[in-house]
């Protein structure tokens, strides 16, 4: 029996359907500081400088970080989105189980 691995992808769409999520790096950045985020996820590809601020910010408000396998045009797709989304901010999970991956 293997280990119960989320599809995040999956756990994105439900997240962004019955929760609330917001896009993008300057939201991220924004939720990091003033400690409104649940759950924050940076594509692989985010930029450096961004990547830098958000994470300095999360850990200064204890919000965790995931760190996205694919680059942000899949995570831009997995938001149903048509463009490329290089931070995701869940405010709130919805009926996901998205805040699962801030404990891995």
């Amino acid at each position: 029996m293997q280990s119960a691995k989320i599809d995040v992808n999956k756990q994105i769409q439900i997240a962004s359907r019955t929760g609330k999520i917001a896009l993008g790096a300057k939201e991220a950045l924004e939720s990091a500081k003033f400690a409104r985020a649940k759950l924050l996820i940076l594509a692989s590809n985010c930029p450096e400088s961004e990547r830098t601020d958000i994470m300095y910010y999360a850990k200064q408000s204890a919000i965790p970080v995931h760190t996205y396998a694919g680059t942000s045009i899949d995570l831009g797709s997995a938001c149903g989105k048509n463009f490329v989304v290089s931070a995701l901010t869940i405010k709130e999970p919805g009926d996901s189980e998205i805040m699962k991956l801030a404990v891995e």
